[in-house]
């Protein structure tokens, strides 16, 4: 399924649910938030969002605290989750996805390329779903935006 059959959708199912989402992109850069906004009508659904690429910005704009980042990394189960919860907490949206990962085209975090982590929090409950992606760096982070976007469709079918 394409990405925008399922933005679609997703923006369909919180409307109808009148909740709300955004988005704490680090691997995507902002790749998410395009895609949402691709869709008429999302402006009624979707917040906004944080790019945090950096480990500064990860501290400052979504509160990851930086024992998490020298302890787990930023590509980890552990930041991913805090990213979502702390960026729906700060813009007091329903649900949030993040998304933190090593793209290419060489390892970092100790991390090999591929690996991704997905985060996704709403009211009830917050986790990751780990990826082992292969690819350059555009499929890799287009795979990531794909997956997110397909995690977050299936939570939200009734």
């Amino acid at each position: 399924m394409s990405q925008l059959v399922i933005t679609k959708s997703i923006i369909r199912r919180l409307a109808k649910l009148n909740k709300t989402l955004a988005v704490a992109e680090s691997i995507t850069a902002g790749g998410i938030a395009e895609q949402l906004t691709r869709v008429p009508g999302s402006s009624k659904v979707f917040l906004g969002g944080v790019i945090a690429y950096s480990d500064q910005i990860k501290m400052s704009k979504l509160s990851i605290i930086k024992s998490d980042l020298q302890k787990h990394t930023a590509v980890s189960e552990q930041v991913a989750i805090d990213m979502a919860k702390n960026v729906r907490r700060e813009f007091k949206s329903d649900y949030a996805i993040s998304t933190t990962g090593v793209a290419g085209p060489k390892k970092a975090y100790g991390q090999r390329v591929g690996t991704v982590w997905v985060g996704i929090s709403s009211e009830k409950e917050s986790f990751a779903i780990s990826l082992a992606l292969s690819g350059d760096r555009e499929v890799i982070r287009h795979a990531t935006i794909t997956s997110a976007l397909a995690a977050l469709e299936r939570i939200l079918k009734p």
